[in-house]
């Protein structure tokens, strides 16, 4: 070939890759584009033109992709042009997935080899034409071997680009048969180690991401709960570098189980696979570039992705539709979680989730409440259907009624701003309360799997009267003395961000019945409060009494509800199954009192007990959506709420005061007499 046509060449293939640089850089860099416009033309006509220009268009894609996960920050676009074929066989690999698209390379691991030998990326693209060639194509992204590369080559009609190929072949190294992909750059998925799962946090800076996602995925890391292909990437419309979020997150990573081991070595191991991405919740522009560099990291791997939405309510349906829109994962699964409120109200939050269904599916929807990832919550099934003497129980028949308790020692603690828009009910009974009730009370589902327990959940929540008025106590706590005797302890109008006439209550006390046959009579009474006694959260069932009761004069306790049979699902503060049971005094005389059987979690098992935020977020990595509301059940607890927000919005209803630290508003104790129930926490 003469200079003059070598130089002509040179510029030809220049000139159709600067092309395609603009057509690829006005997209975002979207692989797809090109393939529709011009993957056809090579795999369906034999013109030389084509062929430059799709191996032009597929360079520059490379180009594109790795300046912007920052994996070739220095290299130029005019070096890209003059090193093209060595540019394409960097990413050297025989297949890369890029949006269902199989990029097919042979090439040398070597530079100098990569130049000398000039192979060309091709593009292979999956279409709707049946050919017998194409169920040669390996599913699971391996290699095809250079007879089966030609072959499939002939069969798309491209004899010249099968030449190409197989002379691209026989230049690599004759005693190498299989070509193994090669890591771009440190952290990309090696495809021996199975998928790849990348976690983003949206909200990276956080106070939520800081203090509780990132050390729960540090300690699932520590465990060797997740895989090998992990990739923990941040997004935040905050103006940081990958190494600023390191020096965040590094701060609260801690090796809870071994308070002695160094965990330094762990935690850099940790960090290795962490990754920022700047970019706005409004629009994809950010999301398009963070789902460059997941594809990127994921290299030859099917891709399953989590976004954890760790953002303010009011743009959590942009971020969801972006994500939709611009970063679902091409060959892997996608799962969104989204953490509390889900709305102010039912017509908020069924605003919200239709625009959550707009791009995404029901399963791939994760509402998350913190406080049911304890064990002891899951155990609420466990313990009903699994163990003989318990079930035969579970009714009417034996419960006399049921208390659901959840108590705060601390206040608001610089969440003011957020508490006073909310109040104790959006907070704590709308998700957490009634979640519990909802597994505690439903009817034996027809499996595990996690849609058959969520469907008893919503005949459990659909079937619950509606609380009035005249069954709840509000309260609000005030300013008092510390438990040092000295100190003041601010009241919750002296909190920063609230107002000074604000009457939401920190404190809720309510009673609601369950209208079916298991339940019906059986009262639910729910308190739920800050700034009280003690911190706790446990649910208390109270037996009946034993009819015709020899002991009851013998009992040494007269006081309602004090000496009958209790079983005490105790979450917090220590996991434990507590049994109150009736028996003799030592000594003489026969009088009773009543015992305590406490199964302990701590005691029992020495095994480290996962924190919530990990069970829940192992509980996504496997697909378990038991312990998840679903949109149904969402509807139904606001449909049983909203009538009784709107009558307090309405009458203004003013809260009972009641000490800080104390045991809340007097009136609850009156609520409890009158549906025949001691509060048996206090």
């Amino acid at each position: 070939m003469s200079l003059l046509s070598i130089t002509i060449e040179c510029l030809y293939c220049s000139a159709l890759t600067i092309a395609g640089y603009l057509i690829l850089s006005s997209r975002q860099c979207h692989w797809e584009i090109a393939s529709t416009l011009f993957v056809d033309r090579l795999l369906h006509g034999r013109s030389r033109a084509a062929l430059r220009l799709c191996c032009a268009l597929i360079t520059t894609y490379k180009y594109c992709q790795a300046r912007r996960s920052g994996a070739f920050p220095n290299l130029s676009f005019c070096a890209m042009l003059s090193e093209a074929p060595a540019f394409m066989a960097l990413h050297s690999g025989i297949c890369h997935t890029v949006s269902g698209t199989r990029l097919y390379s042979v090439a040398t691991r070597s530079a100098a080899e990569l130049r000398s030998s000039s192979p060309c990326w091709v593009s292979l693209k999956r279409g709707k034409r049946k050919t017998t060639a194409r169920s040669e194509l390996p599913e699971d992204g391996s290699p095809l071997p250079s007879l089966q590369i030609q072959n499939y080559a002939q069969a798309q009609g491209g004899d010249a680009l099968a030449s190409i190929l197989e002379r691209s072949s026989s230049s690599t190294d004759a005693s190498q048969k299989d070509i193994t992909p090669s890591p771009q750059v440190e952290g990309v998925s090696d495809v021996s180690h199975g998928p790849s799962l990348s976690i983003v946090v949206v909200g990276a800076t956080g106070e939520l991401a800081r203090s509780k996602i990132f050390p729960a995925l540090f300690a699932l890391f520590h465990k060797g709960c997740l895989p090998k292909n992990l990739h923990i990437l941040g997004y935040s419309r905050s103006e940081l570098s990958t190494d600023d979020l390191k020096d965040i997150i590094s701060e609260n990573l801690t090796c809870r189980v071994d308070t002695q081991q160094d965990c330094g070595e762990t935690v850099k191991q940790f960090l290795s696979r962490v990754f920022f991405q700047s970019g706005s919740y409004e629009s994809s522009d950010g999301m398009s570039k963070l789902n460059a560099k997941m594809e990127m990291l994921e290299g030859n791997c099917a891709g399953n992705r989590i976004f954890y939405l760790a953002v303010p309510e009011d743009v959590v349906v942009n971020v969801t539709l972006c994500i939709g829109k611009t970063a679902q994962s091409r060959s892997g699964w996608t799962r969104v979680i989204i953490a509390k409120p889900f709305g102010y109200d039912g017509k908020s939050s069924a605003l919200q989730t239709k625009g959550l269904l707009a791009y995404l599916n029901e399963d791939q929807l994760y509402r998350i409440d913190h406080r049911l990832g304890k064990d002891l919550i899951e155990n609420l099934t466990a313990l009903r259907f699994s163990n003989l003497v318990f079930e035969p129980l579970w009714s009417r028949t034996y419960i006399r009624n049921v208390q659901v308790v959840l108590s705060e020692d601390t206040g608001i603690e610089n969440k003011g701003r957020y508490f006073d828009k909310y109040g104790i009910i959006r907070d704590i009974v709308q998700s957490h309360i009634l979640q519990m009730i909802a597994l505690f009370a439903m009817e034996p589902p027809t499996s595990l799997a996690g849609d058959d327990i969520r469907n008893e959940k919503v005949k459990v929540l659909r079937s619950m009267r509606q609380p009035t008025l005249q069954d709840v106590v509000l309260g609000q706590y005030k300013a008092s003395i510390a438990k040092d005797g000295k100190s003041k302890v601010p009241g919750y109008l002296d909190e920063p961000d609230i107002d000074a006439d604000s009457i939401t209550p920190t404190f809720v006390a309510a009673v609601t019945y369950i209208d079916n046959a298991r339940w019906d009579g059986v009262p639910f009474l729910i308190k739920a409060g800050i700034g009280l006694i003690k911190h706790s959260v446990e649910i208390r069932i109270q037996f009946r009494d034993v009819p015709g009761n020899l002991y009851r004069e013998r009992c040494g306790r007269t006081v309602l509800g004090q000496a009958t049979n209790e079983l005490i699902l105790q979450i917090q503060p220590d996991e434990s199954i507590i049994l109150k049971i009736n028996n003799k005094i030592p000594g003489l005389g026969l009088q009773l009192d009543s015992s305590n059987l406490n199964l302990l979690y701590r005691d029992r098992n020495d095994t480290d007990i996962l924190d919530s935020y990990e069970h829940l977020i192992m509980d996504v990595i496997t697909g378990d959506n038991h312990l998840f509301m679903r949109s149904d059940e969402l509807k139904a607890t606001w449909d049983l709420l909203d009538p009784l927000l709107a009558e307090m919005e309405k009458n203004k209803v003013a809260p009972e005061l009641y000490q800080f630290g104390g045991r809340g508003p007097i009136g609850a104790y009156y609520l409890g007499a009158k549906h025949g129930v001691r509060w048996a926490d206090d």
